[in-house]
């Protein structure tokens, strides 16, 4: 989950190799460090501070100059967030630097054999004793820093990103990859390597893809990708859609903030083009059943695409989370589909899930967000989501666009397979397409809503309830609660309280209650459920379509199709959060202990 940035070329590498980090700090802000070779064949320079990337800046006031380096920003594994374990770990010598994101599952073993040796070590990490390994395979190949990441790559038990730099020949920066993210940035004349296409943006939108233990070795004027075995592989190019601007926080006090309101535009993006048909070569009728594995925010979208896939598709949807799934042996086989959620594209729990379920032969296709993401690669079929970057940790139109997903996938089956009448297809597709517009008009009323929240700040706990599609809202009203604001948050099914929840509640309890559409059965049964928790002195706020008198507090959206209600009922819950998290001076878009790609199991 930690942030890998490389720069190699004419200019400085300073200011792109800290501009990266910047960039990719919501993968993890516990430390961040720098490595620059300034003379050939001397120790590297090395500055690293604990804390967020602020810490780093202030100490680099007289850093020497040099036209490459590599950076990084972590996010603790092995080791507390302390100077000494940020990266880079330096070998012996302190002429070769090494900066990594994963885990390395054999570290303990390697460290032993590596004190036998004779190398000293300084931290606690597991990346330390990759450094070392590398610096003895390094002199075993003669000072070709690409044959010995090979050759030490073959070593290694784990999931890792690697970014390794040397003295001696301090224009070639060597990375390598397994089960982590790492993509080039092919530039005039100099290049990147990086977690994330974030982090070199501002500089080039032309990026390759790196696949699975793959070794890359770039030059300010070479690019060159080899296998473990030393062959050179062909990767695939492509262009970034976005630019640097996207990433930017364009006037707004927070990055999440400025998401919450990029949600219309996201969701029209990742609409167009679909309404008429998905252009893909599946056949739906072969399968007899559907599985979608998500982790978190994406595990929410995925309970309410069950609820879409159902209706409209007919076909049975089970919803997993993706970290437990693999572990209980699950039923699969050639008649299932799986579906995997991520954003990134990159969530090791998702990828595992992904792997076991096609080596049981089941068909994957899967949502993300991120173009030429593992997840997509190893896919059979993807349905790449338009949100554009999203910078806080917090998700929010991700998730608003992974709902999108979810419905266009379950309009697509739905007529496959005959499911849907003509009237019917028609009646989703001109729901669909107002959303946009509808999300814009809760945008617009959203200033009372944060006032209210601002009262509330000093609760220790909230509920949120829904029934139906309101239910998997509830619960990413919750999360996203838990995220920001550090406090204890639960969603639940309406119907469930009495069995047991409603003994949380007490007098004052904030509860946010999602009312299903006017005049249905649900709507009564959440008007029962919101007189049983009032009876017992909480303070009730609705976010309804209609005039619910019932409630303390009245948040209106607009009115839809019941199943597409989670599109617009979600912003209120993120304004919420956020509200909360200013109110209570947390830090929005880096909240604690969090990163935004879970690249580790």
């Amino acid at each position: 989950m930690c942030g890998i940035v490389g720069y190699t070329g004419k200019n400085s590498a300073l200011n792109p190799v800290v501009e990266g980090l910047r960039r990719l700090e919501y993968r993890g802000y516990d430390s961040a460090g720098i490595a620059l070779p300034t003379e050939i064949g001397k120790p590297l320079y090395i500055e690293k501070r604990a804390g967020k990337l602020k810490n780093l800046e202030e100490a680099l006031a007289k850093t020497p100059n040099s036209t490459s380096g590599i950076g990084h920003t972590r996010w603790a594994t092995h080791g507390g967030p302390t100077d000494t374990n940020a990266h880079p770990h330096l070998d012996n010598d302190g002429k070769l630097a090494l900066i990594h994101n994963g885990i390395i599952e054999n570290y303990v073993q390697l460290r032993a054999e590596l004190e036998k040796r004779g190398h000293k070590f300084k931290s606690e990490t597991d990346t330390e004793s990759v450094v070392h390994l590398l610096s003895d395979a390094r002199k075993e190949n003669n000072g070709d820093l690409a044959a010995a990441m090979r050759q030490v790559c073959k070593q290694l038990k784990g999931s890792f990103t690697l970014l390794a730099i040397h003295s001696d020949n301090p224009s070639h920066i060597v990375g390598a990859r397994r089960n982590s993210p790492l993509v080039v940035g092919v530039g005039n004349g100099e290049n990147f390597l990086a977690s994330d296409v974030a982090a070199f943006i501002a500089h080039t939108k032309v990026a390759l893809e790196l696949g699975q233990d793959e070794v890359v070795e770039i030059t300010p004027t070479s690019i060159e990708v080899t296998n473990l075995a030393g062959q050179v592989v062909k990767s695939k190019q492509y262009e970034i859609s976005w630019d640097a601007s996207a990433a930017e926080r364009g006037g707004f006090t927070h990055f999440m903030l400025k998401e919450i309101y990029e949600q219309p535009k996201a969701i029209s993006d990742t609409l167009i083009g679909r309404l008429d048909g998905l252009n893909l070569k599946l056949k739906f009728k072969k399968f007899e059943k559907i599985v979608i594995i998500a982790c978190g925010t994406a595990y929410n979208a995925g309970l309410v695409g069950k609820y879409a896939i159902e209706k409209w598709g007919q076909i049975p949807v089970d919803v997993e989370l993706a970290s437990e799934y693999r572990y209980r042996e699950p039923s699969l086989d050639k008649k299932t589909l799986v579906i995997p959620i991520s954003q990134s594209g990159e969530t090791m729990d998702t990828l595992m899930a992904l792997r076991y379920a096609k080596s049981k032969g089941a068909t994957i296709f899967s949502v993300c967000n991120t173009n030429g993401s593992t997840i997509g690669r190893e896919s059979d079929a993807v349905l790449y989501t338009h949100a554009g970057p999203e910078i806080a940790v917090a998700s929010t139109k991700a998730f608003a666009t992974q709902l999108i997903a979810m419905y266009l996938i379950g309009l697509e089956i739905g007529k496959r397979l005959d499911n849907l009448s003509k009237k019917e297809v028609n009646a989703i597709i001109e729901q669909l397409s107002a959303l946009p517009a509808k999300v814009e008009q809760v945008l617009e009323t959203v200033e009372p809503l944060r006032e209210l929240t601002r009262k509330f700040k000093d609760v220790e706990s909230v509920l949120f309830l829904g029934r139906h599609v309101g239910y998997p809202t509830a619960l990413e009203g919750a999360l996203k609660l838990k995220e920001l604001a550090y406090m204890h948050a639960e969603g639940f099914a309406g119907g469930e309280l009495k069995h047991g929840p409603i003994a949380l509640i007490d007098k004052g309890t904030p509860v946010v209650a999602i009312m299903p559409a006017e005049h249905s059965v649900l709507a009564e049964k959440m008007a029962s459920n919101i007189q049983e928790v009032k009876a017992r002195g909480a303070v009730v706020i609705a976010i309804s379509e209609f005039d619910f008198v019932g409630a303390d507090h009245l948040i209106r959206i607009p009115k839809t199709d019941q199943l597409l209600q989670p599109v617009l009922a979600v912003v209120p819950l993120q304004v919420i959060a956020y509200e909360m998290a200013v109110a209570r001076r947390n830090d929005v878009d880096q909240p604690r202990n969090l990163a935004k790609s879970v690249t580790v199991e």
